[in-house]
């Protein structure tokens, strides 16, 4: 009996304290203008904003906000590697991965590193640093020439490697069949 009227202490304890905390308020116009919402990029390139980059300026941010977790020279050092050091393989463990020989959009790139990175400070790149350290990253893989300005344009072209080695859903026989790729 005691047990009961312990746990049923707690219980509605805890269901009284949930409302001091301000669990499942509505948020007000101020606060909901205070997030910025970042465009959703497409595979197609679809949401890109406007901007550019290249490899040379895309190396000095590298140096300075990625280096230290993906390595000098994107070898992965204590994160995931960058750089490609074989062609994508299903025999290669998982470590071995980058974006060189795994990812299968440039533009996904982009958005990626857009949203998440630098991982102490995410978007915190505009858009010109980011393609730039995308042109930077596709030319260390040797996916892009060193002197290839990078843009939306340019960015939804450009061929990956590991695209074509991505499976057709055996169900559907298509590759992705939630979206139209381009």
């Amino acid at each position: 009996m005691v047990r009961i009227v312990l746990a049923l202490g707690l219980f509605l304890g805890l269901w009284a304290a949930a409302g001091g905390y301000g669990i499942g308020l509505p948020l007000t116009d101020e606060q909901l203008a205070s997030y910025e919402a970042l465009p959703i990029v497409r595979p197609s390139g679809a949401g890109l904003p406007e901007g550019e980059g290249d490899p040379a300026t895309g190396f000095e941010i590298y140096a300075f906000d990625c280096a230290g977790c993906h390595g000098p020279n994107g070898e992965g050092a204590p994160f995931d590697r960058l750089v490609a050091d074989a062609p994508f393989s299903l025999d290669l463990p998982p470590h071995r991965f980058a974006v060189g020989n795994y990812w299968p959009y440039a533009t996904t790139l982009w958005d990626y590193i857009n949203r998440a990175m630098p991982f102490a400070s995410p978007h915190n790149m505009d858009p010109d640093e980011v393609y730039a350290l995308v042109a930077y990253l596709l030319a260390e893989n040797g996916i892009i020439d060193a002197d290839t300005v990078v843009n939306a344009e340019t960015l939804a072209r450009i061929r990956m490697p590991a695209r074509p080695l991505y499976r057709v859903d055996p169900l559907t026989r298509q590759l992705f069949p939630w979206i139209e790729l381009p």
